[in-house]
């Protein structure tokens, strides 16, 4: 068969010097669209390096480096210097025919293609882990990024890279930068009661990977756990992640129902509880329940996940010693997080496990991400050690306290009789109590419409609850952002009711 001559033009295959992508892959992707498009046909014979070069104006290698890439993937045959032609089996050919003689396939849809793990961790409310950009009122768990320090912490850092050691740019301790684990140690023993040695700390990314790290390690597919009805969402996906079976157990004005956790499930692996501020009511646990409970997990051989998540912000009196300081027979793994105190982008958190369990969580550290990054423990060390994170404690304690009251003001003012605010004097955030009437998911999705970030109580239960309620941060935003959110919230809750009287909250 005869071979047919090129009609390469230089309109063909202009080449633009302007543009970033070298020549030789300009001239690469003009000849294969060229070749694609049936304006060059199989059997073609291309012109000689030399000459095209010429024609074009560019270095032979450009046009050798363009024809090679062609060669390699099938487009042209031959040999570069002595001829070379279009291929006669393109790449695309090649499908097509393997398209027409294989059967159809159907689409396999997202849930087929994952295990079954898989499914129940994608199948989480992504929303979950959305929030972004500028807090609105009254989304909670977020701390006043406003107030934090930023200038003292850029020059820790700037001293830091100033001073790091070279070794400190290899791998660390999965566990965490020691000197990040003693003072955390210091902390917690001093403003929380919590017994432990640096051996028995480990640092992780945020309470989340705490909570992943825990369940993973602990529990079997169906293993039983008591979970706090309701309860933090974060957890209740880690647990179901790790193929756990959830036992909802009531909360009440003392905490967890320890008594009903042990009629419904008594022989259970594990319980999560929040015993300092419980989330989301704001409850404390009662001395006598985190007695019973720490008895129970002690005769039963079961293990208590402590979340601690923001025990530091109490506004009337003293908090009660965490249930690690208590427990006497190692049953009971303490986490905390600097999301709450600091910024929720450092993730950095931490475990506090039991002697027998270090090794184990150490390992489980190293498999799941190897370590936090090492510069910004040593800058948190810092932070702690030289007396910035005390000073911006106490400085956080005096604002939240008086946002807490702006936004119980605003409530008694504004919404008297539409909502009743249940919760402690500590935390990040109130349960508000609206009357058995209102359906508190709808009053949530019309406060979005205004602009609010409401959270419905009940998006927190695994069961039906008597009431449902409002979750209501108050820490990342400021007075006047408050009484302003307050009003808007008036709006969505008088759109779902007219009257509503105080008598509509009944027990």
């Amino acid at each position: 068969m005869p071979k047919r001559s090129s009609f390469l033009t230089l309109a063909a295959i202009d080449l633009d010097r302007s543009e970033p992508t070298a020549l030789h892959r300009q001239l690469y992707y003009r000849l294969s669209n060229a070749i694609l498009t049936r304006r060059l046909v199989p059997g073609t014979r291309l012109p000689p390096t030399r000459a095209l070069a010429a024609e074009l104006g560019v270095a032979r290698n450009t046009v050798v480096n363009a024809f090679e890439q062609l060669l390699a993937e099938g487009y042209i045959e031959g040999k570069v210097g002595s001829g070379t032609y279009v291929s006669h089996a393109l790449p695309d050919d090649v499908l097509q025919t393997r398209a027409k003689s294989s059967p159809p396939t159907r689409a396999i849809s997202s849930s087929a293609a994952l295990s079954k793990r898989g499914a129940i961790i994608a199948s989480a409310p992504a929303k979950q882990w959305q929030d972004s950009g500028r807090p609105r009122a009254f989304r909670p768990g977020i701390p006043a990024l406003d107030e934090f320090p930023f200038e003292t912490w850029r020059q820790l850092a700037n001293k830091r890279w100033r001073t790091l050691a070279r070794d400190s740019l290899s791998y660390g301790e999965p566990e965490g930068y020691r000197p990040l684990r003693q003072a955390i140690v210091a902390y917690l023993g001093q403003s929380r009661g919590v017994r432990c040695e640096p051996e028995q700390v480990i640092v992780v990314a945020g309470s989340q990977q705490a909570l992943d790290l825990a369940a993973r390690l602990l529990l079997d597919p169906g293993d039983v756990v008591w979970m706090e009805e309701p309860g933090y969402r974060g957890a209740r996906g880690a647990l179901l992640a790790a193929g756990a079976k959830l036992v909802p157990v009531p909360v009440d004005a003392e905490g967890l129902r320890v008594d009903i956790g042990i009629r419904k499930a008594k022989a259970a692996r594990v319980a999560y509880v929040t015993p300092s501020h419980q989330y989301p009511l704001g409850v404390t646990m009662s001395l006598a329940r985190r007695l019973k409970l720490l008895e129970w997990a002690a005769r039963s051989n079961a293990w208590i996940l402590e979340d601690d998540y923001d025990s530091e912000y109490r506004y009337s009196g003293r908090p009660l010693t965490a249930l690690q300081g208590l427990d006497t027979a190692n049953r009971v793994i303490y986490i905390g997080t600097f999301s709450k105190v600091l910024f929720p982008a450092l993730r950095l958190g931490y475990l506090v496990v039991p002697p027998n369990l270090v090794d184990a969580f150490i390992a489980a550290r190293a498999m799941a991400d190897r370590q936090s990054p090492v510069l910004d423990q040593a800058v948190l060390a810092d932070f702690i050690a030289e007396g910035y994170f005390a000073r911006h404690l106490r400085h956080m304690r005096a604002l939240y306290a008086e946002r807490r009251a702006a936004l119980v003001d605003a409530v008694n003012r504004e919404l008297d009789g539409m909502l009743e605010i249940t919760s402690e004097q500590a935390g990040l955030h109130v349960m508000a109590r609206l009357p058995q009437s209102i359906d508190d998911r709808e009053v949530a999705r019309r406060a979005a419409t205004h602009n609010v970030e409401a959270p419905a109580l009940s998006d927190y239960a695994l069961t039906h609850l008597a009431y449902g309620g409002l979750v209501l941060g108050y820490a990342a935003v400021n007075e006047n952002e408050i009484r302003e959110g307050v009003r808007r919230l008036e709006l969505a809750i008088k759109n779902r009711s007219n009257k509503i009287t105080k008598s509509a909250f009944a027990d």
